[in-house]
């Protein structure tokens, strides 16, 4: 089912494995992310999320092998993850004929989840890949993130991003997910795993220009789609949960101020040329008060109570 919302966005309502299959998907694919179920038995509406490892895994790697194909030549991918699978999403990568470039690490904001028997856990690992071994577009962002306490001099023209994202808060349960969270009229998330913004936009920032297609086969809450469409790129989502394609359409046609990535560009001031990577028009949208649900919100709020 194609639900276009526009000359730059596509929603797909069917499973990925069926859209990427099909010989007409798209023309080429720049970038993808791939942030699929982490296969750990939680309660989703359309997906068994406890599948033997075996067959998971050779899902992913079909997932991958498919991106793969539909990429254009030096296109990327990054694939999130539980730290704890690294060596399968390498492998299903290497196994797909992507190129490994960087193993990035989520570094979490909150508390790390204890452990009785290890270290507690507090990163998600996010695997950098292309389609040959030159990306066809990198851009070195730089960012001025505040001095670590034994830093003697203020940096003169900030820093570039490494392979260590401790700058970015996950949407946590309860406060730190902040205005940005989609609830319903009573407070409750309406998806426990919804992606930052920021995380999608350093990704997108990094690795594509205005106008290149940006594809999410799990797009969940539709994060990807949102960043893109701000920064002039083109993009796609699949998913497969017709409650998450309500929340996409509704967020893509009624703009949420919280979902503003305008008020993250002063992170990346010292990056050159950054108003050409951002996209020409990509401070001018127009975006809902954050403290009220738009019409369309309300609307499905209330067909879900």
């Amino acid at each position: 089912m194609d639900n276009s919302l526009g000359k730059n966005c596509t929603v797909l309502h069917e499973s990925c494995t069926t859209a990427l299959s099909r010989s007409d998907f798209a023309p080429r694919i720049d970038l993808s992310f791939l942030d699929p179920p982490f296969n750990q038995d939680k309660a989703y509406n359309a997906w068994d999320d406890n599948l033997p490892p075996e067959e998971y895994w050779g899902w992913m790697r079909e997932i991958c092998g498919k991106l793969y194909t539909l990429t254009s030549e030096g296109g990327a991918i990054y694939f999130m993850q539980r730290e704890k699978n690294t060596e399968f999403v390498l492998q299903c990568l290497r196994d797909a004929g992507w190129t490994f470039q960087n193993l990035i690490i989520w570094k979490k904001k909150t508390s790390a989840v204890p452990g009785t028997k290890r270290f507690g856990k507090h990163y998600q690992i996010i695997a950098f890949a292309t389609k040959g071994k030159t990306p066809r577009v990198f851009h070195r962002l730089r960012i001025d993130p505040p001095l670590p306490a034994d830093y003697k001099h203020a940096r003169e023209n900030g820093m570039f991003v490494t392979d260590v994202w401790d700058d970015i808060r996950e949407l946590t349960s309860g406060y730190f997910a902040g205005d940005e969270a989609l609830r319903d009229t009573e407070g409750n998330r309406l998806h426990k795993q919804q992606a930052p913004i920021q995380l999608l936009l350093r990704i997108i920032l990094s690795s594509t220009n205005p106008g290149d297609v940006v594809l999410d086969p799990f797009a969940g809450s539709g994060t990807t789609l949102v960043v893109a469409e701000q920064l002039e790129r083109k993009s796609i989502g699949i998913e497969l949960d017709s409650h998450n394609i309500t929340l996409i359409q509704n967020r893509l046609t009624e703009w949420r101020k919280s979902d503003d990535v305008s008020r993250f560009f002063k992170d990346y001031a010292c990056t050159p040329d950054l108003e050409a990577i951002w996209g020409e028009h990509g401070q001018s949208r127009k975006f809902a008060s954050p403290d009220e649900p738009t019409a369309k919100q309300m609307a499905f709020l209330e067909s879900n109570q």
